[in-house]
């Protein structure tokens, strides 16, 4: 029997083949082959016990996977929405960068989602959008005051699987809660005095959220590593550099240090946001000394 797992925790996979959800553990075999099933996997299953409930089985084959991400730890996604508060807390635009590239890096397509917008000023949301659509990403901001303006982010999840990750104290949680009711998801309090989040999700766990609509929800965390890729090659990921690197004056520019560099003029000009040119330049530095820079809650 087929179908996709959809929560796994403490050993157990929970597999929706349709019509049912079998509680499922993993046959050993897979521990052999260093191969370990993921939540969005499908897979092939034995049932075993149709009495209990929930029913029980064992995962018996995985099928192929059409991609996998290691943070979080999924497969077979369609795309990221990536949830950011615009306000309480501020957004870490060097954290939010790094997700970008890890998207980059898996071809995966990412959506930005800015939450809290009734208690933002219009100046913070159009930096921004200014920000973040000059490098090609689709913004969206939204509130849980204001349910009209989910109706864009449901548009764009509508027949996809989509992983949902972000920091902590975000509104990830909120969100889900309103796409999917049934989700019944853990909400924490923000501290009062450094306007952060509590981790309220344990799990990695695959939601439905519309008919062929699944949202895969994900442990908020504080730090991602970017750590193989080659110095020289992180302006390719950064995609507003790419029309003016053709006017550098040295090919192979490097965009800090060198004369006559035309993204630098760029950056001068006011054409390349400053805080993606920022973030660029911390991120060359840690990966120049191949060592980790964690983001702190």
């Amino acid at each position: 029997m087929k179908g996709k797992i959809i929560k796994s925790i403490a050993g157990f996979y929970e597999v929706h083949t349709g019509e049912h959800v079998y509680r499922c553990r993993a046959k050993g075999i897979f521990r052999a082959l260093g191969k370990k099933p993921l939540v969005g996997d499908d897979v092939e299953i034995d049932v075993t016990d149709t009495v209990s409930d929930p029913m029980e089985g064992n995962v018996r084959e995985l099928l192929p996977r059409t991609n996998e991400l290691v943070r979080p730890n999924v497969a077979n996604v369609d795309q990221a929405l990536l949830i950011f508060a615009i306000t309480h807390p501020a957004p870490s635009y060097n954290m939010l960068d790094r997700f970008l590239i890890t998207m980059q890096e898996r071809e995966l397509n990412a959506i930005l989602c800015f939450t809290k917008k009734d208690i933002a000023t219009q100046e913070e949301i159009d930096e921004l959008r200014e920000t973040y659509e000059a490098c090609g990403c689709t913004v969206l901001f939204i509130s849980s005051f204001i349910p009209e303006s989910l109706d864009e982010v449901k548009e764009i999840l509508r027949g996809r699987s989509t992983v949902l990750t972000g920091p902590s104290g975000a509104g990830k949680s909120t969100l889900i809660n309103m796409l999917c009711p049934d989700a019944n998801m853990q909400t924490g309090e923000l501290s009062r005095k450094i306007h952060r989040g509590k981790n309220t999700t344990r799990h990695v766990e695959l939601l439905a959220a519309g008919e062929n609509t699944y949202l895969v929800d994900t442990p908020g965390f504080t730090s991602l590593w970017v750590q193989d890729i080659e110095p020289d090659r992180l302006h390719y990921y950064y995609p507003e550099f790419e029309k003016w690197e053709n006017k550098c004056r040295f090919n192979g520019c490097i965009h800090i240090n060198e004369p006559d560099c035309a993204v630098k003029e760029a950056l001068g000009r006011g054409e390349i946001s400053r805080i993606r040119y920022r973030n660029y330049c911390e991120l060359y530095e840690e990966l120049r000394g191949r060592r980790p820079i964690y983001i702190k809650k």
